[in-house]
């Protein structure tokens, strides 16, 4: 049995319990934790976290670690329907996933089919959702994303983006119709481009990082990364060793920083990996 979180809707003021736990292994062995708030000004939360974690060894090698996190957006509750459906479609369909599953190509199949229940659920109501996931097995991480909830890679007291926002804005970027500078204050910056649960396919992002011992990933929705910047997060979580910690104080500046909007974090810590290489398909320790 894996072992997962299943978020919930929150009453204003009131925390995500944290989901803390480290798997003691010679080969991957990560620290975590999770934490979302409802912020300083809305009474509700539409964003959903959860994982899924191996129970053992076996577990670790032939699925791997999961994370995930979504932003609902809809009004009337219909938000909240949305991240839901999304996070507990893709963390069902990686636990019952075959063993030795590629994860590019398992995460890219979880989206979409996250994508046709998020718009069946909807059932033309106007409810979507950002999703961002992260897997993790041996000493690879692929993120899969649609919309603007990020992740981040912090290493050597620097965050770098492992994701892209699909914005309006960053799509006028990548055509050369608008440069960084405007993108920054652009009012289409927040409009997405893409999201789950809009149209009947959707194009998946994913990508694929080597992690090293001391990486932390942070995966986030846009009430974080639109209060603090990537010098801000980098300094919490390289200043921070308790991974729950540094998921409240990233929280917490964010909303005293600003807070209107809802707020969550995964904050991923590897501390040790297992190298591999692949050969016909499989794979193999190295040296």
């Amino acid at each position: 049995m894996f072992e997962g979180y299943r978020g919930q809707r929150l009453a204003r003021g009131e925390p995500i319990p944290v989901a803390h736990r480290t798997f003691d292994d010679s080969m991957l062995e990560i620290d975590f934790a999770e934490f979302s708030d409802v912020g300083r000004v809305r009474l509700g939360n539409e964003d959903y976290v959860g994982h899924v974690a191996p129970d053992t060894s076996e577990q670790a090698r032939n699925h791997g670690w999961l994370f995930a996190l979504a932003d609902g957006v809809g009004g009337q509750e219909k938000g909240e329907v949305a991240s839901r459906t999304a996070v507990e479609t893709v963390l069902e369909g990686f636990r019952e996933a075959a063993r030795g599953s590629p994860l590019n190509s398992l995460l890219q199949s979880l989206v979409r089919k996250a994508n046709t229940r998020v718009l069946d659920a909807g059932m033309s109501s106007g409810m979507a959702t950002t999703l961002v996931a992260c897997a993790l097995r041996y000493d690879r991480a692929v993120i899969a994303h649609v919309g603007d909830s990020r992740c981040y890679l912090v290493r050597q007291k620097a965050a770098v983006m492992l994701t892209r926002d699909h914005t309006i804005a960053n799509e006028h970027a990548r055509l050369g119709l608008m440069s960084p500078e405007d993108v920054a204050e652009a009012e289409t910056r927040h409009i997405l481009s893409r999201s789950l649960g809009t149209e009947l396919s959707v194009s998946v992002e994913v990508s694929d990082h080597q992690v090293l011992p001391g990486d932390v990933l942070l995966l986030c929705s846009d009430g974080l990364h639109g209060a603090l910047s990537s010098q801000e997060i980098a300094a919490i979580v390289s200043e921070t060793s308790d991974v729950e910690l540094a998921a409240r104080r990233l929280v917490a500046l964010a909303n005293e920083k600003d807070g209107s909007d809802n707020v969550s974090a995964q904050v991923v810590r590897v501390q040790n990996v297992e190298r591999v290489g692949m050969y016909r398909g499989r794979p193999y320790k190295l040296r």
